[in-house]
Parts: C-alpha cells; structure tokens; sequence
C-alpha cells in the first residue's frame, strides 16, 4: 500500500534504506517502550524514559539523557495514524488527545514496506516552514536519523 503524503523537499527530511530485517520486528522496536528505550537516541546519548499509547490521540513521549547524565529533552507527541507493520505518523505539534502543543516541531511520518526478505525503511520529518527545515538539517537530521536507523537494524537482531 503507498502512502498518499508526498515530501516537498522544501519542507520535509527523508531518509530511506534497506533493513535486513522483516518489518513485523521494526514495528515491535517502534511501538513498544522497553525496546525503543534501546536505539532511539544516538549513542552515548540515551532514552531514559519512554511511554507508548498505541492509538489515533495516544501518546509517544521520550525522555532523553546527554552523556554528562542530563536530563534534556522530555518530548511528547501524539499519534496521528497508526497502521500496524505499515505505518506510524506523530507529531509534536500535538498532545495526547489531539490537543495543541505550545512548540511544534515536527510531524514523523515512519513507513515500513517489504523488500525481499527485509524492509524498505521511510522516514519523513515534515517541517511547518523552509526555515524549520533547514534547521533540522543543519543539526544533523541524515547523520542523527541515520545513526539511529543503524543502531535500530542492528537492535532487531537480538529481539
């Protein structure tokens, strides 16, 4: 099935790979706390906290720890649309509920489709304007997503 979102490369971040592994354990790494507790973040950065409510409105919240011990980042999102093994998109731009976020951010549209054995991986960061955008990229959105797309391939292999 594709998905009817179409990037604009003006606004939104893409990266999209081949993940040797079948996209029922991405799913499972995604959408269950203990596991994404494991790869989210890239390392020695570190997910110290996560909650998962796995419906249209339910929340994603990750809380993450710099190197130094840290607390710095307690983000709650809220999932938009969630098609098992498929699909997951949330956003920061809302609350659990649907209700409106005071900073948004980002929407995250992350695909998982078939590919031989393995899974084409998708991720999209959709941004609400060029400058938001460029910001993401300049932070280090291909080298951060990417090494945490590495770190989640090979997290798989030991679930």
């Amino acid at each position: 099935m594709s998905y009817p979102f179409k990037p604009d490369p003006r606004l939104d971040l893409v990266l999209e790979r081949a993940v040797d592994a079948p996209r029922e354990l991405l799913w499972k790494a995604w959408t269950t706390p203990g596991h994404v507790k494991q790869w989210f973040t890239p390392k020695p950065w570190m997910i110290t906290d996560c909650e998962i409510d796995l419906r249209p409105g339910g929340l994603f919240r990750t809380r993450m720890q710099s190197p130094d011990g840290k607390e710095v980042n307690d983000r709650h999102c809220c999932y938009l649309e969630i098609v098992p093994n498929e699909r997951l998109v949330w956003t920061d731009a809302l609350l659990p509920g649907y209700r409106p976020s005071g900073e948004p951010f980002i929407t995250a549209v992350i695909s998982f489709q078939p590919d031989g054995k393995g899974t084409r991986y998708t991720a999209t960061a959709i941004h609400r304007d060029e400058a938001t955008r460029k910001n993401h990229e300049e932070m280090g959105f291909f080298d951060g997503w990417g090494t945490v797309l590495d770190q989640l391939a090979e997290y798989v292999k030991t679930i």
